[in-house]
């Protein structure tokens, strides 16, 4: 009998968690300026618009460097692409700290962090088939994901505190050296991959990048994946950009608008931390991504027209669990549909495609609206695509690599 040649190492989850700190801390970054827009139009004497841009800078340069930061994380590992990202996390978070009083420095600051910012994102799934078993790749893109969302609930809760008690400068300078530790961290612990693969010969083995992007978009499951995710990112990107408008029109305050958002990402923390873990459990992808899709209309049907404050938190939640559990998911069905193409490949495309819809959803949700102060309309759209998105999965097959792995 052939000796076993794989070994599932206890480091592996110490590379998560760096990883994990990483990711949190990157989104923060991202979302710092988003509860003090008023603080910082004031203190930096610029347009709302010019604040807003210091997180829209983000979506723009993800578009044009995904698809690079794509190709190093496959061609050199994870220990290099992810090791940008954290470098530059870490150097351009301490300038946007050291220079905080600076608006022009800020943007600077921000458009290198955006720059890191897909060497971090796109590496989920990598980071997974360096270090994990097929049965647990699912759970580790949800805890990878769940970072996310934990980094933007950490900005959202410190900062305004934060501001109030030290100002913007000391605040931003205590989120720079924070940023600063976690990248140094990163890069002391994180490790290629462990002395023998986490899987049986052959699930490890890929082919170059450009055979694998040519192999990707022959396969009928990830473009309609990739359909998928432009309706579902594009529409979270626009209904978290646009939460208080959306319900300020129906008599919510600001502060009931916020708590809105707030309860969207821990539903999202939720949803990502239990889902993926069933699907790793019962060796299932699409029907996890077939219930996910659906269970988020009620949700987003509450978002849109829900007059009852109760009634519109549990709609939020609702949103949160299902949509934002669906995306780890669906990263992992991705790396296994596009087997042997590199898993940076397939995430990034994903990614860039929901980037990409986020832009045209945000302010064509603008645009539609005009003059009017109600964002149901577009809210409906939203609804339709959504329901086809149903459909879209039930048009999916079973992932022949947890179905190969359940045997």
């Amino acid at each position: 009998m052939e000796q076993i040649s794989f070994k599932v190492y206890g480091y592996r989850w110490v590379v998560l968690l760096v990883y994990f700190l990483l990711n949190a801390f990157m989104q923060a970054q991202w979302i710092t300026f988003a509860p003090i827009t008023s603080e910082a139009v004031s203190f930096y004497h610029v347009p709302a618009l010019q604040i807003d841009l210091l997180s829209l800078i983000f979506m723009i340069v993800y578009i044009f460097v995904s698809f690079p930061a794509s190709y190093i994380i496959d061609t050199w590992g994870i220990r290099i692409g992810i090791g940008i990202g954290a470098a530059l996390l870490g150097v351009f978070g301490f300038m946007k700290g050291f220079c905080g009083a600076s608006y022009a420095m800020v943007v600077i600051a921000q458009i290198g962090i955006a720059i890191g910012q897909p060497f971090v994102l796109n590496s989920v799934t990598k980071v997974g088939v360096r270090w994990f078993p097929l049965n647990e790749r699912a759970t580790q893109a949800g805890i990878s994901v769940l970072a996310q969302f934990v980094g933007i609930i950490l900005a959202m809760a410190l900062t305004p505190p934060l501001f109030k008690m030290y100002g913007m400068e000391t605040m931003l300078m205590i989120y720079g050296i924070a940023t600063l530790a976690c990248s140094v961290i990163f890069l002391i612990f994180n490790r290629e991959c462990p002395a023998t693969p986490p899987c049986p010969k052959g699930h490890d083995e890929r082919i170059a990048v450009f055979a694998g992007l040519k192999h990707i978009f022959k396969q009928r499951d990830m473009i309609i994946l990739l359909i998928i995710f432009f309706s579902a990112l594009g529409i979270f990107n626009a209904v978290t950009t646009w939460v208080e408008q959306i319900i300020r029109p129906r008599g919510f305050d600001i502060t009931q608008a916020g708590v809105t958002g707030a309860l969207m990402m821990v539903g999202g923390i939720c949803g990502a931390a239990i889902l993926p873990v069933l699907s790793d459990k019962f060796r299932k992808r699409k029907y996890f991504m077939v219930l996910t899709s659906i269970c988020v209309i009620p949700g987003l049907v509450g978002l849109t027209f829900a007059g009852n404050y109760m009634l519109l938190l549990a709609s939020s939640i609702a949103f949160g669990f299902f949509l934002m559990a669906g995306g780890p998911i669906s990263y992992q069905y991705s790396a296994e549909i596009c087997y042997p193409a590199p898993e940076a490949t397939s995430q990034g495309l994903l990614m860039l495609v929901g980037q990409i819809s986020g832009i045209i959803f945000v302010f064509g949700m603008d645009i539609a609206a005009g003059d009017s102060p109600s964002k149901t309309p577009a809210m409906i759209v939203f609804i339709v695509l959504m329901i086809i998105n149903i459909f879209l999965n039930l048009n999916l097959r079973e992932s022949k690599l947890v179905k190969a792995d359940e045997i």
